[in-house]
């Protein structure tokens, strides 16, 4: 077992750091106050390879490995969660669906564009009755010839209104049941597709949430990704690469909680003392850094599980389930550390907080996460 990063990791880590700082927390508390996309850290995100971690350099990606991409998630998610679910959605769940099951012709339309952020992606599962529950699409895809004919509606879409591609869930044979659904690489700006309002959030509200709408669009029978009825499984197995992008996420999020409720309690004085003198909150920081710890690694566990090409639901669910409970307790004792300065926008923690939460809930609840954690020890 090795628990040292190699040189180039830390230089990578290092890297996303800085820009961090640098180019993200500028802004940061006005981009969550006016819900704003940031489309220009978009750009220079692409610049840095940041859109397409894990893809191969032959289709424009930085080629880096999944523990590669969980560095740079974490500490993105450190000064601004909005802009790295971006990151997470465009790499665990957009390129690496088409890189992995697309076809060439696939890969080299769309995916060229979207591991250098010329283009972002958008990845289309969640239903107003169909969340959770991934096998109840009302989402419709008939098969018209050469094309098929999408209708429905989805919701809760991450980069939905800023999106060029868009990767849709339909089913196109309800007889079949999950084996009756398939994927598809749907373009923005075709007839009848309506992206709907933004959605106002609790959290992360630098990111672009919005519900689309499908009347009778004409998809090209070549852009359904894998084979008729693989659809779900395509969602299943992006999904659990998905959960290791936001469990980086949500160790971000108590990271960068932890680093400012430690920084504040070495000036902030109560009773003549700096305030992590006073045991109340000596032993809250000592709980935040072990919980911390514990959840990075489950989180480095789940991305050396893929890039060995080990079988990764179990411990990718473990991850996200651990770490988004770990950026919820972090967050809110970090809120109680700084006191009523944790309640006012300027000192970041009261929207880290705010972000920590979404955490728990999109790309699988952590309800779902103890399904597939007990289903994995049930059948050994």
């Amino acid at each position: 077992m090795e628990f040292n990063l190699t040189e180039e990791h830390l230089m990578i880590r290092d890297a996303a750091r800085d820009f961090a700082n640098s180019e993200l927390l500028p802004g940061v508390i006005e981009r969550d106050e006016i819900q704003e996309f940031p489309n220009e850290l978009v750009r220079k995100m692409g610049d840095l390879g940041f859109m397409g971690i894990m893809v191969d350099p032959k289709y424009g990606g930085s080629g880096m490995d999944t523990i590669s991409y969980v560095l740079i998630m974490e500490e993105l998610s450190k000064i601004d969660a909005s802009a790295s679910v971006i990151v997470s959605v465009n790499n665990s769940l957009v390129c690496y669906g088409i890189e992995t099951y697309g076809t060439e012709a696939q890969k080299q339309k769309y995916l060229t564009k979207l591991a250098t952020g010329e283009f972002v992606g958008a990845f289309c599962l969640s239903e107003p009755e169909a969340g959770s529950d991934a096998t109840s699409q009302k989402t419709t895809a008939i098969d018209m010839g050469d094309h098929y004919l999408l209708n429905g509606t989805k919701n809760w879409i991450t980069n939905g209104g800023r999106s060029d591609v868009y990767l849709v869930i339909a089913q196109t044979d309800r007889e079949k049941g999950h084996h009756g659904i398939n994927a598809f690489i749907v373009e923005r700006g075709l007839d009848g597709f309506h992206v709907g309002p933004k959605e106002n959030k609790l959290g992360i509200r630098g990111s672009d949430t919005h519900t689309l709408q499908f009347n009778d669009v004409k998809v090209p029978k070549e852009n359904r990704i894998g084979e008729d009825g693989f659809g779900f499984k395509f969602a299943m197995k992006t999904l659990s690469g998905g959960r290791i992008g936001i469990a980086a996420q949500a160790l971000g999020i108590a990271s960068g909680a932890f680093e400012l409720a430690l920084k504040y309690s070495k000036e902030r004085k109560a009773f003549g003392t700096e305030i992590c003198n006073h045991q109340a909150i000596a032993f809250k920081l000592a709980d935040m850094a072990t919980e911390i710890e514990a959840a990075r690694m489950l989180v480095l566990k789940s991305a050396w599980d893929k890039d060995l090409h080990n079988n990764y639901d179990y411990s990718s669910a473990m991850a996200k389930l651990y770490a988004s409970k770990v950026a919820m307790d972090t967050t809110v004792e970090a809120v109680q550390i700084h006191g009523g300065n944790g309640f006012v926008k300027e000192y970041h923690v009261e929207r880290l907080m705010r972000d920590a939460k979404i955490t728990q809930i999109y790309e699988g609840t952590s309800e779902i996460q103890k399904i597939v954690i007990s289903r994995s020890l049930i059948k050994g």
